[in-house]
């Protein structure tokens, strides 16, 4: 499904200390991503250069699911309660154009 695959990529930088809260947060609205019908997984990594940057990546089956659960109550409501850490934010859209497995996802 590379081919088609709508990714979404925030860039979160958090307020400093609450990084415990944060993902505590995060995990307790992922049924408001994973949830809908056009999201096919999520992510949250934290950077190893800067402990309060944190990296949200979702996978959609194409744009326009996206967009739809984009402006859902649902994900209105989470990103609001993500809101209160949040110190900055970028946000990035794509389309992947490849995907190739490595080795180690044969074990």
């Amino acid at each position: 499904m590379a081919g088609g695959t709508f990714r979404v990529m925030l860039e979160m930088t958090i307020k400093p200390g609450l990084a415990a809260e944060f993902e505590q947060e995060w995990r307790s609205g992922t049924d408001a991503v994973t949830g809908h019908p056009a999201n096919i997984g999520q992510w949250l990594a934290r950077s190893t250069a800067d402990e309060d940057t944190y990296y949200i990546v979702s996978d959609w089956t194409d744009e326009k699911g996206f967009r739809a659960f984009e402006d859902g109550k649902a994900h209105v409501a989470h990103r609001e309660r993500l809101h209160a850490y949040r110190a900055s934010a970028t946000f990035d859209t794509m389309r992947v154009v490849e995907h190739i497995e490595g080795a180690a996802h044969a074990r």
